[in-house]
Parts: structure tokens; sequence; C-alpha cells
């Protein structure tokens, strides 16, 4: 029974795999051709993708032809990339002005173009320069021009437009670059201007001391300027020795002057005198430090020139000049601050008959002043010919501490001035050298001469008479008038009456009828009478203060003539 049964079990397991045999041959036959197939697909896939990279090689090749040159070149003025939709076709629009194109100028002309398929049109923005292939389609893109004329931002009008000041002066509306981000522009910035686009394209880094050029000093010293030595003996006393010595004004608890005022009359040398104290300042911090050099610097501020119309551009120039001066000084170089005409930008606060800009003004100014003291390199310089109508608090201990008169030359400063532009490097007449023996000895006889004869209080050199409201009179003379510029005016007169007699008669040098003529050409062929400022500084010279009432020209050219002051 149990022999049996296990032939049964057997068979069973025969058939059992036998089954399951061949259901493994028929899953095998399957696969197999599967694997057919799948070789059969492969090699389709093969030889497609063979054509296809063959085709993508002659369309690469034939793209790269696009970018062969000869190309010309456009600016891109506006991008667009809409696309055309029923309700526009509904609407009759065409697809020139919905599907993607540029507007460029080409050649001076605006004109509509497309984009190559190597140029992807989301790349190209306005400002920036493409390539164009013999389709006029743009290929390739140079990216933003970088160079163009310089011109100031005045306002922004929106995210695509600003006003600018060009070159000549002349306010104009031009495009912004996409290069700029026009919430980054400020007004006062400057940027670089492409004429041809109307378009402002970059932004030029500068500091906006900018027009007022923070300059080097030029070669100028107290050897230049006659006739003012006690003011310079001041001036040297007041800047270079604390300058120079700092240490013993500490111990001694003195602070430098952070300011100087020069006032007086025009032409005397104010702005000749703070020149050369940014070279002597110079000379003398490089002699106490050999090895090092030192350069001074000397900005020079007109005061009519930084006034701006615009609220607030004033007072950031007057802080950009302070924040040029204070970079130079921290390197050890002297800096000299020169503000000329003082008075037409700080002016006494309330005097003003527009807009009163210098109840904002000064207070910057005064700021600023405040902020050098911890700076021992830089000096600011105040020159005017009216210092009443400076604001008391500039003027007060602690900003512009010094107050120095530069007064009209003497006799014995105008010698000197007339020694400056006179001397024996210039041609003299033989007849002067002759009568002197040689040219140094006759240019100092000719210079004492014809400053002799200008101070002579002689009818000849009668000016103006000056007739005062309680009836008196007072004559001023030629040499209560005198100045460096008058002086320097007569020279150069007698230099051209020199060349005239060389040409005409064939004599050359100077002679001192030269002189006599220049003087003479000076005083009566350029102005009728002076102006009342200059003759109340005279008068006041002279401790003469009174209430003018007429100016009356009583010169040889003008005897018998009335003028009105």
């Amino acid at each position: 029974m149990s022999e049996q049964a296990e032939k049964n079990v057997s068979a069973q397991d025969f058939e059992r795999i036998l089954r399951q045999l061949n259901v493994a041959n028929e899953g095998r036959r399957n696969l197999d051709r599967q694997l057919r197939v799948a070789s059969e697909r492969n090699q389709k896939l093969v030889t497609a993708l063979e054509k296809t990279k063959a085709e993508i090689e002659n369309l690469r090749l034939a793209l790269s032809q696009e970018v062969t040159p000869p190309l010309n070149t456009a600016t891109v003025l506006d991008v667009h990339t809409g696309g055309m939709t029923y309700d526009d076709l509904a609407e009759g629009k065409t697809p020139a002005e919905l599907e993607e194109y540029l507007d460029v100028m080409l050649s001076g002309r605006r004109v509509r173009i497309t984009c190559s398929p190597l140029l992807k049109i989301g790349q190209v923005k306005p400002g920036m320069t493409v390539l164009l292939n013999d389709q006029t389609q743009a290929v390739l893109s140079l990216g933003f021009e970088s160079l163009g004329e310089v011109v100031t931002i005045r306002e922004i009008l929106d995210d695509s437009r600003a006003v600018v000041d060009m070159p000549n002066q002349v306010k104009s509306v031009v495009r912004i670059s996409e290069n700029l981000n026009a919430s980054s522009l400020t007004l006062g910035d400057t940027v670089t201007y492409d004429s041809r686009i109307g378009m402002i394209t970059g932004l030029v880094p500068t500091n906006d001391a900018q027009e007022l050029v923070l300059e080097k000093v030029p070669d100028i010293s107290y050897a230049n300027i006659g006739g003012l030595s006690t003011q310079i003996g001041q001036i040297q006393d007041a800047v270079e020795l604390p300058f120079l010595h700092p240490e013993i004004f500490r111990v001694y608890n003195l602070t430098p002057p952070k300011g100087i005022l020069l006032y007086g009359p025009p032409g005397n040398g104010k702005t000749l005198i703070a020149k050369a104290v940014a070279n002597s300042l110079a000379a003398r911090i490089e002699a106490l430090h050999p090895g090092q050099k030192r350069t001074g610097y000397f900005l020079n501020i007109k005061g009519p020139e930084l006034l701006d119309k615009y609220v607030g551009e004033t007072e950031r120039q007057i802080r950009d000049i302070f924040t040029a001066a204070r970079q130079k000084a921290e390197e050890g170089n002297p800096v000299v601050v020169f503000f000329d005409e003082m008075e037409s930008l700080f002016r006494t606060r309330g005097s003003g008959r527009s807009s009163d800009v210098e109840t904002t003004i000064v207070p910057q100014l005064l700021s600023e002043i405040d902020g050098v003291e911890a700076l021992d390199n830089v000096i600011v310089i105040g020159a005017t010919n009216r210092e009443d109508m400076i604001d008391p608090a500039v003027l007060r201990p602690g900003r512009l501490d010094i107050k120095i008169r530069v007064n009209r030359p003497d006799r014995l400063g105008t010698e000197e001035i007339f020694g400056l532009y006179l001397n024996e490097s210039l041609p003299l007449h033989s007849s002067v050298i002759d009568r002197f023996g040689s040219s140094q000895a006759a240019v100092a006889a000719m210079n004492h001469e014809i400053t002799e004869a200008l101070f002579a209080t002689t009818d000849e050199n009668r000016y103006v008479q000056v007739e005062f409201s309680h009836g008196t009179f007072q004559l001023l003379y030629r040499g209560d008038f005198l100045s460096g510029a008058v002086i320097r005016n007569i020279v150069d007169a007698a230099k051209k009456f020199a060349i005239k007699d060389q040409l005409d008669i064939g004599e050359p040098g100077i002679r001192f009828e030269h002189l006599q003529e220049a003087v003479r050409a000076e005083f009566e062929d350029q102005v009728e009478v002076p102006q009342m400022a200059e003759v109340e500084d005279v008068l006041a010279s002279k401790n003469i203060r009174q209430p003018i009432a007429n100016i009356l020209p009583v010169s040889n050219k003008f005897s018998g003539e009335r003028g009105r002051a």
C-alpha cells in the first residue's frame, strides 16, 4: 500500500514539473520575441538619431552662416513680446502690431525687425546693440554700449524717461536704458548719453565735487605776491604754525583755526594768497617728513557756480566738496577749501529776494565746518568784497576764526607789484638802459617813477570828486584806486604800446612813456566813474564815512562832466 502511494506521488510531481517546464519554455519564447522586437526598434532609433544628428549639424552650419561677417549693427529702442489672439484678429489688428519684434535704430532710422532662432527675444533689452543678418534679423546681442556724452540727471519722469542737462546747457527728455535702474537714479547723477538714440546708457562713477574739481595746487608761492607782506605774515602765523606744529598747540590747549576770511576790494590778491597757502603748507609739511611725498590740494569754489535752483542740490554739492577734501586730508595732504565771492552763497539769512535759499545753505556750511575739527589738514578760506553781507554765524569764532583785510597797495606795495610784472627779463628801450647803465637799474627806476607818478596829488592825477550829502567835497586820485589787477593791466598795456612802436618805427623795448600812456588808458578809457561800493571802500580806508550824494569824474578826459552815483 505504501509503495503504491509513493509511485502515485512521483507521477504527480513529474506532471507538475513538466507543466512548469512548458510554462518556462513558453515564457522564454515570448522573451525572445520581445527581444527581437526591441532590437528592431533600437536599430530604427539609432538610424533616426543618426539622421537627426546629421540634420542638426546641417542646421548648425546653416545658422552659423547667419553670423558670418559682414553684419550690420543696430541699437534696440523697444522690445515687444506679445502674441496674436482671436480677439485681436477680430479687432482688425495685424501680426506686425502684436507678434514678437524689436524696434531698433538702424542707420539713423527707426526700423521694426524680428529675431532669428539664434537669439531669444527675452534676452534682448532696450539699449542693447544687436547684430543683423542679410535678412535684417537680429542674430546676436553685443550687450550695452558704455560710451557717450556725459550729462547730468535733473528729473526722473517714470521708469523709462528722464530729464537731463545736456553739455550745451539745454535740458532734454531722454529714454532710460534697461542697463540702468530708474529707481536707483537720483537728481545730479552723472550718466552717459547716446545722442543717436536719445537714451542714457550708463552711470558714470564720479565725486560730485564734480564740476568743482579738486585740483593740485598751482606753483604759486608767497614770492609771487607783491605788496601784501603784512597779510602774508598774518596768514602764516594763523595757518602754517598750527598745521606744522600741532603737538605744541595741543600742549598750550590751542586748536588750529578752521577758517579764514580774506576781505577787501577786488583785484588785490585774495585768490593768490589762498593758493600760496596750500602750496606753502604742502612744501613745509613735506620738509618735515622727508621721503614722504605730500601734495597740496586747492578746491576753488566760486559762489555763483555752486548755486542751483533745485531744492537741496546746492547743499548736496557742499557736502560732496567737504567729503572730497576729507578724503585727501586723511592721506596726510593739506587741503585748502577756497570759497570765492562768498557773499553770493552765504549771505545773511532773511535777506533773500525770492526763495531765501541761504536759510538752508548757510546751516549746511556751518555743519561741515564744525565737522572739520578732527582733521589736521583742512583749512577753509573765504574771500569777499562785501563782508557785511555774509551771515554773522559764518564769521563767528570757531568757524571763520581769523579775518584778514587785503587792502589796496600803498606806495611801497605798488612798486613791489610793478617789480613782479616789469623786470629785467623784458626788452627795454636802449635809451632807458643807456640812461641808467643796466637793465636792472633801469627797471628799478621805471617802477619807482611810475609809482610816484600814480600817487602824486596833482591835477593830472585827479580821478573823481565825491560830493557828500551835507555839501562838502572830497577829491580822490588815481593812486586811491590802485589794485594788483590794475597794476598788471598797466604793465600789459605798456607792453602792447611798445610792440606797436616796434612795428611802426622799428624801435624795440619798453620806455617810461609807454607806462604813462598805459596809466592814462587804464583810468580814462575804461570806466567813466568807479562803482559806488568802490568809492565807499576808498573813503573808508581814509576814515571818511559820510553819506554820498554825487560822484563827479574830474580826470582830464571827463573834466567838466558830471555823473550821478
